[in-house]
């Protein structure tokens, strides 16, 4: 009996130290060596100062900007509390958040259907993507605000559309982030 809990106890010793330390280490490493950006974060500096994430959304409010989908993390694009909101399609919280976007988002732009994903959230809640058509309903606001044409913008759009992942995995998609910072960059673009 002796001679199994002492087997036992070094055996979870090595396994720990072996698995939990080691090999995270190792892969940890090895990731920074092979794709250094990604083991980071993907982070996006801009004049030496890091302005957020290809990877992790962030809110967007001002309507000069692009907005993200809605995020049920944490507070919203909390990174440290990724989930989706796990309420039911019938959940009278979820219909009323809907609903209240969907209005704002029909004052925004009355004669237009208005993409899912621009009021549902993703399931991490920090989904720093959205469709083009989510994009392309925001163009008039953008362009109003930054009194750019709409076909100046929708040229933007274009610029950052990312087709499906292989061809045939996923969806066309639109970084919020880098586009609203090519938006920033061309504030002298033809008007």
């Amino acid at each position: 009996m002796k001679k199994n809990l002492l087997i036992a106890f070094w055996f979870t010793l090595v396994t720990t130290v072996m698995f939990g330390i080691l090999y995270p280490l190792a892969i940890t490493g090895l990731a920074r060596v092979l794709f250094p950006g990604r083991a980071n974060g993907q982070l996006i500096e801009r004049n030496g100062k890091i302005v957020g994430s290809r990877i992790i959304g962030q809110a967007f409010s001002g309507p000069g900007y692009f907005h993200s989908r809605p995020s049920s993390a944490g507070t919203g694009y909390d990174a440290t509390s990724s989930s989706g909101s796990n309420l039911a399609p019938t959940n009278k919280i979820l219909i009323e958040r809907v609903k209240a976007d969907v209005q704002k988002l029909q004052a925004e732009n009355p004669t237009v259907s208005i993409p899912v994903d621009l009021v549902t959230s993703s399931g991490s809640g920090l989904d720093p993507e959205i469709s083009p058509a989510a994009a392309e309903f925001q163009v008039p606001r953008v362009s109003r605000s930054r009194g750019m044409t709409q076909e100046h913008v929708r040229t933007l759009i274009k610029k950052h559309i990312t087709g499906r992942d292989l061809g045939f995995l996923g969806e066309p998609r639109v970084n919020v982030l880098e586009l609203n910072l090519d938006l920033d960059t061309t504030l002298h673009a033809p008007r």
